[in-house]
Order: structure tokens, then C-alpha cells, then sequence
């Protein structure tokens, strides 16, 4: 089996020249509700492409804000074999995906079944890296993977294997034995347990850490455990003009009444090919989850 540790240079010049050589075109701001409580970020790039600053909530007091970030076909669907078929694009993908949406971030979260295999979770275009810079961050987020039933691969997995950036886990209480080995063989991975199925009580761990901001990519089934948790503050949803993707399979798959309230709205320029929507929207859960604990469909 090859090392992914060694393949990470690999992958990190493969992803910093797709990004240079990448055509990033522009968005258009439609609606925009002004809320005094947002915070921006931005640099002169980010605001020409974007068409403004990126808005996001201001951290909690007692946990780390956490915002949700989603492609979705026209006809709403989230999951997708070759995720790239949802129609998002070169400009969702390195202006929002791998740009803004976690370009201030301590943190990118991922499900198990995301994060596995050739993934390392940060940004790679020049004007994110220094963006990232001027804000005083590390040159990568960490990466946190959430897990119930510890299906991980940590030797088959590049983001487990790079001893310069921090790893949590966030598991529950079936982790295989093979897992909490592998984990100790590797002193810059953290496990933090979901102690009787408290994933709002885990993510505020994060904290003693020194993560105070969290950028959660999927899927599905980890996006529906944070919101059931009530740990979640920002939605961005790239919505393509693409009907593709695994019918029926929105981004959240859990049982309560989502409240969203739009901040603001884009529609991509003509130099945008697919073209795409943007939204972003505040989330509330608006009633309290049983238990306030771990989604029970979260398999991996």
C-alpha cells in the first residue's frame, strides 16, 4: 500500500496548480439583508470575484461556530458519485468550496465516508493562501472527521498521515480497537469521544484546542447530526443549473424544522460556466433534539 504521507507533496502541487490554472469567474449579488452582528472577510481578489465580503456568524460563547458547506444539483440532490457532477464548477469550487467558506477556519469537519482515501481538507489558490495569512491563521485548517461507529482507514487515509497539521476524531462509543491503536501510533491525532451521544458537548471541546471556527463539508449524514446537535450558525449552498446526483438526497436527512433566514443571495456573471447560485442563510433548529446527541442514521 503506498504511503500517503509521502504522497502528500503529490497531492498538494496537484492541487495548488489546478487551482492557479483554474478559470475563476465572477458572481453578482442579487439580495443581501445587512445584519450588524456578521462578520466579513475578504481581500481584494476575493471581493471582486465574490462581488463583496464573505459574511459569516460570530463565534459562541461556549462552542465553535460551525457553518455548513453544500453543492446541490437543480433538482436538490447533494450526493454524487464524481461530486464535481453536481455542476459547481471551477468557481464554486476554488472561490466558495475550497476558498472562502473555510479560508477562516481553524477547522474543516467531514464525515467518515468524506474523509477517506486522497483527501487533505485546506485552500490552494494564491489569494486564499495569503488571505488565510493576513488573518494570522496556520497555513492549513486542522481536520476533524466525525465518526459513531469508527469505520476509518487511518492508513489509507492522506489527511491522518501529515504530522504538521492537527487531527481530531470526534468518535462514538464502537471504535475498533485497530482505530485507537492506529491513533496512538500517531501523537498529533486527537480522539475525543461523543460521550452518551452529546455531539454538542464534543464539538465544544474543540475549544481547549484552539478551534474556535469550523467549516463542515459533509455528508449528508454528518451535515444532519450537526444541525440535530444545534451547533450549526451558517449555511452556504452552491445550487447548480445541473439535474444530476443520487435522487432524493438533500443535505439534511434529519427529522426537525429547519429555520433559515437569507443573508444573501448571488447569481454567477456571464464568465461563469455552469452557471450557479449562491445563498447564504443563518440556521436555527426550532425545536430541541432528543438527546441533543448523534443523528442515529450516522453509519460510518
Amino acid at each position: 500500500m503506498p504511503d500517503p504521507a509521502a504522497d502528500y507533496p503529490t497531492f498538494a502541487a496537484e492541487k495548488g496548480r489546478a487551482a492557479i490554472e483554474s478559470t475563476i469567474g465572477h458572481l453578482i449579488t442579487e439580495e443581501h439583508w445587512t445584519d450588524d452582528r456578521l462578520l466579513d472577510v475578504g481581500n481584494a481578489w476575493t471581493r471582486d470575484h465574490f462581488d463583496d465580503g464573505f459574511w459569516m456568524s460570530p463565534v459562541p460563547r461556549d462552542i465553535p461556530a460551525v457553518s455548513l458547506v453544500f453543492v446541490q444539483s437543480r433538482d436538490g440532490n447533494t450526493a454524487a458519485e464524481n461530486p464535481a457532477d453536481l455542476g459547481g464548477g471551477d468557481t464554486d469550487l476554488h472561490l466558495i468550496y475550497e476558498g472562502l467558506s473555510r479560508v477562516a477556519a481553524d477547522a474543516v469537519l467531514a464525515g467518515a465516508s468524506t474523509a477517506s482515501g486522497r483527501v487533505f481538507f485546506s485552500v490552494w489558490r494564491p489569494e486564499m493562501v495569503a488571505l488565510r495569512e493576513s488573518l494570522g491563521l496556520p497555513r492549513h485548517p486542522a481536520q476533524v472527521v466525525l465518526t459513531r461507529e469508527g469505520r476509518l482507514n487511518l492508513d489509507g487515509t492522506l489527511l491522518f498521515n501529515v504530522p504538521s497539521v492537527p487531527v481530531f476524531i470526534l468518535a462514538g462509543d464502537r471504535l475498533p480497537d485497530r482505530v485507537v491503536r492506529a491513533v496512538q501510533d500517531r501523537s498529533w491525532i486527537t480522539l475525543i469521544p461523543i460521550e452518551h451521544g452529546d455531539l454538542r458537548a464534543s464539538i465544544a471541546r474543540l475549544c481547549q484546542y484552539g478551534i474556535r471556527r469550523i467549516s463542515a463539508v459533509g455528508g449528508r449524514s454528518a451535515a444532519s447530526a450537526l444541525i440535530d446537535a444545534g451547533v450549526v450558525q451558517d449555511l452556504y449552498l452552491t445550487t447548480s443549473a445541473t439535474a444530476a446526483g443520487q435522487p432524493g438526497t438533500p443535505f439534511y436527512t434529519g427529522r426537525q424544522q429547519i429555520q433559515q433566514r437569507l443573508v444573501v443571495r448571488k447569481r454567477s456573471a456571464p464568465d461563469v460556466a455552469p452557471p450557479i447560485v449562491f445563498e447564504h442563510s443563518t440556521l436555527a433548529v426550532s425545536t430541541a433534539t432528543e438527546g441533543s446527541g448523534l443523528a442515529r442514521d450516522l453509519r460510518a
